[in-house]
Formats: structure tokens, sequence, C-alpha cells
């Protein structure tokens, strides 16, 4: 299976668009994940329209309306893979053993919020994954995204610069 993950698009925001390689990214996709800060239901509604079926968390900067309608956290079962999202997995220090704890079934946890992209494991193979951002960048060296290759109930992640 092959899933491709976003985080903190937030958009619509002045002429902002999710770049070209990442829409194809999202588009040849069996399923995309977004970790939050869609911002609005209707860019919501565009990021479905690509075709796979989507998963969201919500952000701290979502709108109301979108919050209403994504939970703060979700778990799902992906090819024998347990995989949890959250927006906000909190400081560096600790993150690791903190998400575990938070999600004890999971075998990895995607997250955003720090538009920083990263991936951690532990000795057992759990893992953490930040996608970055496709479209604000900060403090990151570039616009990112990811891509899971999940098979045999094992997940890998791949980070892309788009």
């Amino acid at each position: 299976m092959l899933v491709a993950i976003i985080s903190d698009t937030h958009m619509p925001r002045g002429e902002r668009v999710l770049p070209r390689a990442c829409v194809e990214r999202l588009g040849s996709a069996e399923l995309i994940l977004h970790a939050g800060d869609v911002c609005s239901a209707s860019v919501l509604r565009e990021i479905e329209a690509i075709g796979p079926p989507v998963h969201a968390v919500q952000g701290n900067m979502d709108e109301q309306a979108l919050r209403t309608l994504l939970p703060a956290a979700l778990e799902l079962e992906l090819e024998g893979v347990r995989v949890a999202m959250t927006h906000d997995a909190g400081p560096t220090e600790g993150r690791l053993v903190r998400m575990r704890g938070r999600f004890p079934a999971a075998t990895a946890v995607v997250f955003g919020h720090s538009h920083m992209p990263a991936l951690e494991t532990d000795e057992t193979g759990f893992a953490l994954f930040n996608p970055g951002s496709p479209t604000e960048r900060r403090r990151a060296p570039r616009h990112t995204m990811g891509i899971a290759r999940i098979a045999a109930g094992a997940i890998e992640f791949e980070l892309l610069d788009v």
C-alpha cells in the first residue's frame, strides 16, 4: 500500500497552492494522510477531490468548521500496521517515549505542527514521522511531504522534496 502524507498546508493563504509534484504524489497514492493545519473545510474538499481517500486530524490553526469535522487524534489499521495521527507531538525531547505511551498499540505516529521534517525510531521499530510542509517551510530548508510504503505488516517512510 502506498500512502501519501502531508501536514501544515495552511491554505487558503494568498496565492498559495499545493506544488504540482505534491499533487501528483497525492494522486498516485492509495490513501492520503493529513496531519493537521489544513485550515479550511474547502481546502480539505480540494484535497479529497484529488482522488484517494483522505484521513486527517485537526490542527491548531484549523477553522472551527473544520475542527468539528476532524478528530484531534486518529488510529488506523493499514495492511496490518497500526498508524496513529495527531497534529502536535510536543517538544522534541522525550517525544518518542511520550508518543509511544499515548498510542501504545501503534506501530507509527504521523504528526505535524513544527513544519520540520522528522523520522525517529526506537529499538522496537516504533516510528514517529513528520512530513514537514509542502507549502510553508518556515525553518525547514525545503518544502516537503512524505510517503509510506506498507507491506507484510511493516511500514517504511520516505521524505520527499516538493
